[in-house]
């Protein structure tokens, strides 16, 4: 079911303030900034090793990470899990009894396909379900 972790998304107010931090004290290089949830959210891709680490920054202040920085402030937002098949995740995780927050996957302009899985069950920890294999 699960083949890596595809990456760990790190809620950020500012990308270029954080990049200081990760490129030049870490020595983590940035490999490119994208705009992400229909433009709601500015992602920064460090890779490291076969993973990324993703610093988040929002660009509309009623997004739901927007919301998220103001009740909890920086830090790690989610821990993003690749999966072969999506369907089929889903469906294990709701017949254990898992909130979804996304019942049907949704799909980034790239056509991957991706869920997230509520905090309430997993310990406190959001996380994503990443598939690259199958676009709709």
């Amino acid at each position: 079911m699960i083949a890596r972790i595809d990456h760990i998304g790190i809620a950020v107010q500012s990308i270029s303030q954080a990049l200081a931090f990760f490129e030049q004290a870490l020595g983590i290089k940035l490999e490119r900034i994208e705009s992400e949830e229909g433009g709601r959210t500015q992602v920064a891709f460090l890779p490291v090793g076969a993973s990324d680490v993703e610093l988040v920054e929002p660009q509309d202040a009623e997004s739901g990470l927007a919301k998220f920085l103001a009740k909890r402030g920086e830090g790690v937002h989610h821990i993003c899990f690749e999966v072969d098949d999506i369907e089929a995740a889903l469906a294990r995780l709701k017949e254990h009894g898992a909130q979804l927050i996304d019942e049907t996957p949704r799909s980034n302009a790239k056509g991957q396909r991706y869920a997230f899985i509520h905090p309430k069950s997993a310990h406190g920890v959001l996380i994503e379900l990443y598939e690259y294999g199958k676009a709709t």
